[in-house]
């Protein structure tokens, strides 16, 4: 069973740019736009680009593997319409497997492992915006 539900996954699977964050040895925040994929075998976000061990992220991970990262898009601007699934988890680094996100991505990638997750805009019901949040 995956830690993500249904609505969730579909989200993932359609869209193809998020918003990461990592911290620096020094604590300080980094938020970049990059490619990801929802892997369906490991139930995780897997993260990969160009020269992708050379990378800011790739030297924050390697001190710190606690990441945030966000997919959002606008569905509607009349009416204001949004989604969003933000993920925070450990980061494994991993020295194979990024060119499976992406052709021509390099082989170094991120494996995000989920630890809490939280969306809006994705399980819309009477209530309204169908928020959710949980620990997994």
């Amino acid at each position: 069973m995956s830690v993500f539900t249904e609505p969730e996954i579909a989200y993932l699977n359609s869209q193809s740019l998020c918003r990461l964050a990592t911290a620096g040895p020094d604590g300080h925040p980094h938020v970049v736009p990059t490619s990801f994929h929802y892997n369906a075998g490991t139930d995780t976000i897997d993260i990969g680009g160009h020269g992708f061990a050379t990378r800011k992220k790739w030297r924050d991970v390697g001190h710190n593997p606690w990441v945030s990262l966000v997919v959002d898009d606008i569905v509607s601007v009349q009416p204001w319409e949004v989604r969003m699934l933000e993920v925070r988890g450990e980061a494994e680094r991993l020295e194979q497997g990024g060119s499976q996100i992406r052709p021509g991505f390099d082989e170094a990638m991120f494996r995000i492992h989920p630890r809490r997750i939280v969306s809006f805009g994705l399980n819309r019901d009477e209530s309204g915006y169908g928020v959710s949040g949980r620990s997994v």
